[in-house]
This record gives structure tokens, C-alpha cells and sequence, in this order.
């Protein structure tokens, strides 16, 4: 269906993408960071075949998405709200990989009314978290670049300029696992080979087409207050992770499995960051609308 630019207020304007079944019930997913809301062909046929309709867009300064200074994790969700307002949408399932995964709790937290379930694959803690070391066990790749996140915005454009074109200018997959280093695991390597490894050369371009002021803004807020309490979210909220994950450490998931009230937990041993989703979409969005039965 293609992408269209959706007024969501006080002059900005969102990349959305409408997928799927078009008269199917709504999942909104949320993209990781940096990323672009370009829909990955293999998941659109999952959610057409469970006759779903997938909504994904950019989050702000993405694409061609208007940039947000100093946005929150939890802003996202009244331009999600926005955007369904715009399709004529009300109730909706939503889920996140990666940077997803907090703006996908977000919804759930601010806009409980409309959101039937929600899911986090892969998702971070929330810095400073009772009981959490936000940092440990991530490849050095994302130790260097939330550190400079911690130290504030110029340290962290000092770093984004060395280091956003790399990623934003790659031309293969392989130059996407040079980029990432110490980063990707064995079982991830291997996911980012054939259609998803060029998949996401595409999707980087776009994300970081315009500068990479998304992928800064989107630092900042998983570093500082997320604006909700995802200890205190209502609705039905599954916590999937992998044990293989260097840039989101299995530990996120295991203390989002125990705080999320109520949580359906599905935690791998065998899977990373890019394969946990890969290989299980279509179960990722059973286990979405199983929640909202339950």
C-alpha cells in the first residue's frame, strides 16, 4: 500500500505504512534504533495470513518523519494515537523489537483504552531500574555509544558523527556486520545473510537519510525518565528475549519478565537479537492476539 505522510500535530508529520489485511484488526509495530517503519515482506504475509492489518511508521527525525526534540519514550504514544485516528482505528494490538520494544510498552501504559495487547521483543530495561545494570553484557559497540548518551548530547553527536554514516551508507550485509563488531552473535551473523541482511541495508538508508537525529533522540530518551511506569501497565504484555543477545543482554529481558505485571514470558536460549523475531513473528502475533482472549 505504501508509505504516506500522517499529520499527528503541532506541525509534524509521520512515514506510516498500512500492510496487510485492510479490513483486519490492527498491530502497530514499532521499529528498532535506528530503523525506518519500512515493513519487512515476510512479516506483512505473516499478519495477512492471521488476517491482520500491520500499521508501522518512523518514529520522529526518521525517514522523512518530523524530528521531536527532547522526546520521551512515552511521546510516542499519542502519535500512535494520532495516526489511528487517522485510519479511523480504535482498538489496536502493538509490539516493538529492539528500540521498539519500550515505545511498544509505552502504548500500553498511556493509551491502555485502545490497546487490546501488547509485545516486547528484545526490548531494553529502563535505565536506572531497581536491580538492573543497563550496560553489562552488551558488545562494546553499544557500551561506547550509551555511554556518550549518559555523558549528554555533545558527547553523544561526537559520536554519532563518527560513527551514523558508516551504518546510514552501508551497502551490503556484511558491511552492516562490520559496522556492528562486537555486537552481532554467531546465530545473528546468520540471520543477516539473504533477504533480511538486505532488507535492513534498506531500511538503514532510509532511516538515516536525513541525518541521524532519530537514532540520537531515541538514545536519549531510553537514557533518561521513559515518561509511564511499564511496572504499572494493565493491559496483557508478552516479554519475549534470547540469551545469544549482545545488543540488548538477556538480563533486560529477564527483569521486564519479572516487573511487567502479569507478563507472558517466552525467554530463548538459543536465539539472539535479529533471529528471536526472524524465526518467530507469526508466533509473536498468536501469542498477541491469544492475550487479548485470555
Amino acid at each position: 500500500m505504501g508509505v504516506s505522510a500522517v499529520d499527528v500535530g503541532g506541525g509534524r508529520v509521520l512515514d506510516v505504512w498500512v500492510e496487510g489485511d485492510p479490513t483486519g484488526d490492527v498491530v502497530v509495530w514499532h521499529h528498532g534504533t535506528p530503523g525506518s517503519g519500512l515493513p519487512y515482506p515476510p512479516f506483512v504475509e505473516e499478519a495477512r495470513r492471521r488476517g491482520l492489518r500491520l500499521v508501522t511508521y518512523s518514529r520522529p527525525a526518521y525517514g522523512d518523519s518530523t524530528r521531536h526534540v527532547g522526546r520521551s519514550v512515552g511521546d510516542c504514544a499519542a502519535d500512535v494515537a494520532r495516526i489511528l485516528d487517522a485510519l479511523g482505528v480504535d482498538r489496536f494490538f502493538t509490539g516493538g523489537g529492539s528500540g521498539g520494544g519500550p515505545h511498544a510498552l509505552a502504548c500500553a501504559s498511556l493509551v491502555p483504552n485502545r490497546v487490546l495487547a501488547a509485545v516486547s521483543v528484545a526490548g531494553v530495561t529502563p535505565y536506572g531500574a531497581p536491580g538492573t545494570d543497563f550496560l553489562a553484557g552488551m558488545g562494546r559497540e553499544n557500551v561506547v555509544e550509551f555511554g556518550a548518551a549518559l555523558e549528554g548530547p555533545g558527547a553523544l553527536k561526537e559520536w554519532m558523527d563518527e560513527h551514523a554514516a558508516e551504518m546510514g551508507q552501508a551497502g551490503s550485509s556484511d558491511d552492516l556486520i562490520a559496522a556492528m563488531g562486537d555486537l552481532v552473535s554467531e546465530v545473528d551473523r546468520a540471520s543477516l545473510t539473504g533477504a533480511f541482511g538486505a532488507f535492513l541495508v534498506e531500511d538503514w538508508h532510509i532511516a538515516l537519510r536525513n541525518g541521524y537525529w532519530g537514532w540520537f533522540d531515541d538514545d536519549l530518551a531510553f537514557t533518561r525518565d521513559w515518561g509511564f511506569d511499564p511496572t504499572a501497565i494493565a493491559v496483557p504484555v508478552a516479554v519475549w528475549q534470547g540469551r545469544q543477545d549482545r545488543f540488548v543482554p538477556f538480563a533486560h529481558g529477564e527483569w521486564l519478565a519479572e516487573h511487567v505485571p502479569r507478563a507472558r514470558v517466552h525467554l530463548y536460549e538459543e536465539h539472539g537479537h535479529l533471529s528471536l523475531a526472524i524465526a518467530s513473528f507469526g508466533e509473536i502475533l498468536d501469542d498477541l492476539m491469544e492475550m487479548a482472549l485470555a
